[in-house]
């Protein structure tokens, strides 16, 4: 029998041989993941300066990816605003087609006015005699539309009625609204109640509409001075005063009449301002 060595085996040399290849085989992979780190680090180096300082071409596809969107979106909102016109009725089309033709006509009146007033200014020809009178002028128009002044004129009188006792606050500023979306100049209530644009709404506790504190009764009159065919087109424009008034939910109705010539002689109290003041 041989003796034992400590320390030591022995391996067939196909084993030994298979066993140097594995080896090797590890030691190539990790040399190669060595290799491949500094690779990625300097993949990510440039990825960021590609960021950060972006090549001609980058900056071309990113401005024409930028207004592609802005296409884009005019596109889908020029089709939402479509739709919403297609779902109108023809009559509410026309109806707004007036409303715009009457104020594009109030608009270009006024433009000439002032042109003439310039020329007058510019031809150096009583001069301050004109610019006197037209401070004047404007001075009135401005009382007026404050409601400190009275005022006439054509425009529509509304009248509503309310069996249920359901129209409230929130009904007639809604007409009023409306009214002066359609260019009303003057708006009166119940011939006393002069509308500025400090006028409030309210109910009592006992249920009685109150305008700017005063209580009032119906059936209520509104009257309005301006183009009484945009005036009348803006108050029966669906889902306006007369839909609102006149559905099941209300039962109340809506008279409206136009009117060559308008009276309104009540006048609002002015009031000092409490915070602001002339800049």
């Amino acid at each position: 029998m041989l003796p034992r060595l400590e320390g030591c085996y022995s391996m067939p040399k196909k084993q030994q041989a298979q066993r140097l290849a594995e080896d090797d085989v590890e030691e190539v992979t990790e040399v190669e993941t060595e290799r491949a780190k500094p690779r990625r680090v300097r993949s990510r180096a440039d990825a960021l300066l590609a960021i950060i300082n972006p090549s001609k071409s980058q900056i071309a596809i990113a401005i024409v990816l930028f207004f592609a969107v802005i296409l884009i979106i005019i596109g889908v909102k020029g089709q939402q605003d479509d739709t919403d016109f297609s779902t109108m009725r023809r009559a509410d089309l026309v109806q707004m087609l007036d409303s715009l033709t009457a104020e594009s006509r109030k608009l270009e009146s006024e433009i000439a006015d002032l042109e003439r007033t310039k020329q007058k200014l510019s031809s150096g020809i009583d001069s301050a005699q004109v610019a006197a009178k037209e401070a004047a002028k404007r001075l009135e128009d401005m009382r007026i539309l404050a409601g400190l002044a009275p005022a006439s004129g054509p425009g529509i009188r509304i009248v509503i009625t309310d069996p249920n006792e359901k129209v409230g606050p929130e009904h007639v500023h809604n007409a009023i609204e409306e009214l002066r979306d359609a260019g009303a100049e003057v708006i009166q209530i119940n011939r006393s109640i002069r509308v500025v644009a400090s006028t409030w709404f309210g109910r009592t506790d006992d249920g009685v509409l109150i305008v700017d504190g005063k209580p009032v009764s119906f059936p209520l009159t509104i009257e309005a001075i301006g183009d009484p065919e945009t005036l009348e087109a803006g108050a029966r424009f669906r889902g306006g005063l007369v839909s609102e008034v006149e559905n099941q939910n209300i039962g109340g109705s809506v008279k409206i009449s136009k009117v060559e010539k308008l009276v309104i002689n009540s006048v609002a109290t002015p009031k000092a301002p409490k915070f602001s003041k002339p800049a």
